[in-house]
């Protein structure tokens, strides 16, 4: 007769399952790293608090009753139900497991976006990540309304309401056809930017403004006038420009490998006094639980984004 206040335990489930499947006593127990005494009594308190035969023995063989087979199922949901509650509530502790969808920015996507999820793959495998490609202002929009979990851009975003962690911050690379008087130089000042014909991304790339902000600083005037109406909506076709002779850009340095490598380049950087640089950071919603993943994933981006530097470091002036 079973007991109705009787609730089974996980381990006394688990042994129920693993007998089943492995058809052996001894098998099971060196599974589960427990005696066959051990493995025994548990399966006896299983049976006898539900009073019913799950596992019908012999000395020649193991047989699964119609009413264990018919409970199995039920057995096994009930453990991986188990198994996932742990692996989510591992996530609350900055152990990054489940699906977590990531905005970020174009002139980032491309150069870190490898190294980062195959870092995450190692490092957190019950991971899944999701990525949304999309300008500053659009991530924003989507973090408010809860279509993404967080956004990687630079930083500070300029919409409030937002909690904002910077990652890391990378210098600006100077781009030119590669017979520039400029190509292979490393003192360049700000005021260098007067003398280049610049190509830009297209309004909403916060690259753009960072660009524009860059030569208001250094008193160059706007480069977003009609004497430089030629845009492109991404780094790869501003690359194809700046071979073509149409002009000169800026680019940061995480791009360096995948985009300044084809011939007809010349790369050029800034003094090392001079600050020519972005920062790019995490941006999550405060009322947002999640913070310690948050904080796990930012260490994930960084570690990406170093590695992708690295990369591209042979192809500057030396």
């Amino acid at each position: 007769m079973s007991n109705k206040e009787y609730r089974p335990t996980l381990a006394q489930l688990r042994t129920f399952v693993t007998i089943a499947e492995n058809k052996h006593f001894g098998t099971a127990a060196s599974k589960l790293n427990i005696s066959q005494p051990s493995l025994s009594q548990a399966l006896v308190a299983l049976e006898t608090g539900l009073g019913i035969q799950l596992i019908e023995r012999s000395t020649r063989k193991v047989i699964v009753t119609p009413v264990g087979e018919e409970l199995l199922p039920l057995a096994r949901a009930t453990l991986e139900a188990a198994d996932a509650f742990v692996t989510r509530s591992r996530g609350a502790l900055g152990v990054l497991s489940g699906t977590l969808t990531m905005g970020v920015i174009p002139t980032l996507t491309p150069y870190i976006l490898p190294e980062l999820l195959r870092e995450a793959a190692k490092h957190y495998p019950d991971l899944k990540p999701l990525i949304v490609e999309e300008q500053t202002g659009a991530l924003i929009e989507q973090l408010r309304d809860g279509s993404i979990d967080v956004a990687i851009l630079a930083v500070p975003s300029g919409f409030p309401g937002m909690r904002e962690t910077e990652l890391f911050r990378e210098k600006f690379v100077i781009v030119t056809p590669e017979d520039h008087p400029f190509a292979g130089r490393r003192d360049l000042s700000l005021d260098a930017l007067g003398e280049l014909d610049l190509l830009l991304l297209d309004d909403g790339h916060c690259l753009r403004d960072q660009i524009v902000d860059l030569c208001r600083i250094a008193h160059t005037g706007h480069p977003g006038n009609a004497e430089y109406a030629t845009r492109a909506s991404s780094l790869t076709t501003i690359m194809q420009l700046v071979v073509a002779g149409l002009g000169s850009t800026l680019v940061p340095e995480s791009a360096v490998a995948s985009e300044c490598a084809r011939p007809g380049l010349g790369l050029a950087t800034f003094d090392a006094s001079v600050t020519a640089e972005r920062a790019i950071g995490l941006v999550s919603r405060p009322s947002s639980a999640r913070a310690a993943e948050h904080q796990a994933l930012g260490e994930l981006i960084t570690r990406a984004h170093a590695r992708a530097v690295r990369k591209g470091k042979h192809l500057l002036p030396s």
